[in-house]
């Protein structure tokens, strides 16, 4: 009896082993590649979905396979199966979010039509792998204004404010130079010009002459308006050093600091004669003629010369002779209760005139003489000379 029951245990040990040899046989033999590994698979799944499933692995819409899931499983397939990883990525803080089954950041960049120029800042490299959760900071370059010391160029930066964008481009300001924005001001495609002003301050000597004083001395051995030159003037010289304040190359500002005489000037002395030949004993100042000759009287006054552009003046004497527009004219300023205006006149060195003008400097035994240039004025200076008074 023992010897039956051995037996027909031995017959079920044989056949079970049998069973499951038969089993293994009819495995198919798959080669199954995922993002972690690559290995061969044995197995009775009737579909791709199947294999999947008895991986651990669930298919998601955004994740890469060789196969469709509803495929039938074949001995010798290779199936490839590549989850997505979720990106990331912040363009000038604009945020997307990606996911992809590329490998590294130039390949997304590719598959979803990113544009990445060379001056552009990127966080990562471009041969960066990807890693799921990865976040990718993308600053977009942008053209800044630059106006240095007054030469203006466009430039290319990714930088954040004023202050990164001089350090960027290796651009110092020295002491007295000046921004026009501030070094914490942000740049960006809609704030993008940075002026700077070059300031810098220089030292000019300069040599200047100075003209000589001409001194005008009465001098009664000589004729009543006769005049001589006792002295020749000379010029000077001074040598000036200013302070020069020069911005962006012109020059802004200029402060005398400094001033040394080099050599004095020396004044011209003119000598002015007073002799008067008397004409009548009885009357040494004053004639009177007789009507023939149309003079009224013979005045000997003090007379000095003016132009039509003296501080103050209009060029339009107080009759409404437009010294201006007649330079020629011979005009002299008189006191109307010495010589009426409107007379004619006789003025000794100046010829025949008209009293047309008058002021409040004017006044008894003096004139004023109308001249065409300030040189002309400058010449006569003072002197006294014999008047004749006509009739209007």
């Amino acid at each position: 009896m023992k010897k039956i029951i051995a037996l027909v245990a031995s017959a079920l040990m044989f056949f079970a082993l049998l069973g499951s040899l038969g089993f293994e046989t009819t495995k198919a033999e798959v080669q199954l590649s995922t993002n972690k590994e690559t290995k061969t698979v044995r197995t009775h799944a009737g579909t791709v979905e199947d294999l999947l499933n008895d991986q651990g692995i669930k298919v998601e819409p955004h994740d890469a396979l060789s196969h469709n899931l509803n495929d039938t499983i074949t001995s010798g397939m290779n199936i490839d199966y590549q989850s997505a990883k979720q990106i990331t990525v912040k363009v000038d803080g604009n945020t997307q979010q990606y996911y992809t089954t590329a490998d590294t950041v130039q390949q997304l960049f590719k598959a979803e039509g990113i544009s990445i120029k060379e001056r552009d800042k990127v966080s990562h490299e471009q041969a960066s792998s990807l890693k799921d959760g990865m976040e990718i900071q993308v600053q977009k370059a942008f053209k800044v204004a630059l106006n240095d010391g007054g030469e203006t160029s466009e430039i290319w930066t990714t930088a954040n404010t004023v202050n990164d964008f001089l350090k960027q481009q290796a651009i110092s300001l020295n002491e007295l130079d000046r921004l026009k924005q501030k070094e914490s001001a942000s740049l960006s495609k809609d704030q993008n010009e940075v002026t700077i002003t070059r300031v810098e301050k220089v030292t000019d000597v300069v040599e200047e002459t100075v003209d000589y004083a001409v001194v005008k001395r009465n001098d009664k051995s000589l004729a009543k308006g006769k005049e001589k030159v006792v002295q020749n003037g000379e010029e000077g010289q001074v040598v000036k050093q200013y302070e020069v304040t020069l911005e962006n190359g012109e020059e802004v500002d200029r402060k005398l600091v400094k001033e040394e005489s080099k050599k004095d000037s020396k004044d011209k002395i003119v000598a002015i004669g007073t002799k008067v030949q008397q004409v009548q004993s009885s009357q040494p100042q004053i004639s009177r003629s007789n009507s023939s000759s149309g003079v009224q009287k013979t005045l000997y006054m003090h007379a000095t010369a003016y132009t039509a552009y003296c501080a103050g003046c209009s060029g339009v004497t107080s009759t409404g002779i437009n010294l201006r527009a007649n330079p020629n004219q011979k005009v002299i300023a008189v006191d109307p209760n010495v010589i009426p205006l409107g007379s004619k006149v006789w003025v000794e060195g100046y010829g025949y005139a008209i009293a047309g003008d008058q002021g409040s400097a004017i006044k008894g035994n003096r004139i004023d003489l109308f001249m065409s240039s300030k040189s002309a004025a400058n010449s006569f200076g003072r002197r006294n000379v014999q008047v004749k008074v006509y009739g209007k």
